[in-house]
């Protein structure tokens, strides 16, 4: 855990307290900080401004002169904090060779996301510091974080063998795209297992907005299906794949709810081994959760909505049942 930034950001804050005013060279460790810099590097990788300049006016604005000590708090209490838990949730659900490897960065920031960056080369994890972020949200968020760098160390494995790399280029990122449903995994690993709601310790409006969004569970499918197909077929792609793609995100969209209920219902009727098997071999998830929705009509009388075929033979088509065991071999 590396608080640099966050500590940067306090350094001016007591000189503000101290009735000083602000000089350039006050500034200095705060835009020299490690966590700073890549707080810049991952902002410049999505195409968003951002200049020492205005993060210097967020940083001099009253709020966050008012909110001072409850943030200073919350940074000393995390810095102590016990991560075991957090990695004892993500690493429940992942394989056994899955590498969990991070540095995580506390930062002090406009905006209250908290999230991954540089899986491939240093993955790091920038969680929002937020006094309103009780010890059981923390284990949580960062639960699901860590469950991201962990999932991503599966992939470059499929990524780098021979049949992926002998896939047509629309087949393969179809499959890439279906890796988004690993939000939904994050969100079951985090809250502990299929028994507890994913939302349990979030704030009422989290959770009913969570629970309005999974009764669009069909119609939401049916929508990722259509993408996911045309992007096989190759009638989209670049730029407008993406706009498309990131569209299914929002603040917890459908690839976060609809990923969620596959992975319940896998786990439910197959097993949480079947549930980690299916989603480190993405090309066969898509069976694998249309069969559990079978056995959830025969036991309910309800039908779900499931992937086409078409969708699960086109992904499927020149890859191994499985490339990576759910235990290390």
């Amino acid at each position: 855990m590396v608080t640099d930034q966050a500590d940067g950001v306090f350094e001016i804050i007591m000189r503000r307290m101290e009735k000083h005013a602000i000089q350039p060279e006050d500034c200095q460790s705060l835009f020299a900080s490690e966590g700073y810099q890549r707080l810049k590097q991952r902002e410049a990788s999505m195409g968003r401004a951002f200049t020492d300049g205005e993060f210097l006016e967020f940083v001099m604005s009253d709020e966050l002169l008012e909110n001072a000590y409850d943030l200073l708090d919350t940074l000393d209490m995390w810095k102590s904090a016990d991560l075991s838990e957090s990695v004892r949730r993500a690493k429940a659900y992942l394989p056994d060779r899955a590498n969990i490897c991070a540095t995580i960065y506390p930062v002090i920031k406009p905006k209250t996301n908290s999230f991954v960056f540089d899986l491939d080369t240093d993955p790091a994890i920038f969680l929002y510091l937020d006094p309103n972020l009780d010890s059981d949200r923390f284990i949580n968020t960062l639960a699901h974080e860590l469950h991201h760098v962990g999932y991503a160390s599966i992939e470059r494995v499929w990524q780098e063998c021979s049949e992926w790399n002998a896939l047509p280029e629309a087949q393969r990122n179809s499959i890439e795209w279906l890796t988004a449903l690993g939000e939904g995994l994050a969100m079951l690993a985090a809250a502990g297992g299929p028994g507890v709601h994913p939302h349990a310790d979030s704030p009422v409006e989290d959770r009913q907005r969570w629970d309005a969004d999974l009764e669009k569970f069909d119609q939401d499918l049916t929508r990722l299906n259509g993408f996911l197909l045309e992007v096989l077929k190759g009638v989209l792609r670049g730029e407008a794949a993406m706009k498309t793609g990131f569209e299914f995100f929002g603040v917890q969209g459908p690839w976060y709810t609809v990923g969620w209920q596959m992975a319940v219902l896998i786990e439910r009727y197959s097993g949480r081994q079947k549930v980690i098997e299916s989603f480190c071999n993405p090309w066969r998830l898509l069976p694998a959760f249309n069969h559990a929705a079978h056995q959830y009509y025969r036991e309910a009388a309800t039908p779900l909505a499931m992937w086409s075929d078409d969708l699960v033979d086109g992904l499927a088509a020149g890859l191994p049942d499985i490339l990576i065991p759910t235990k290390t071999e």
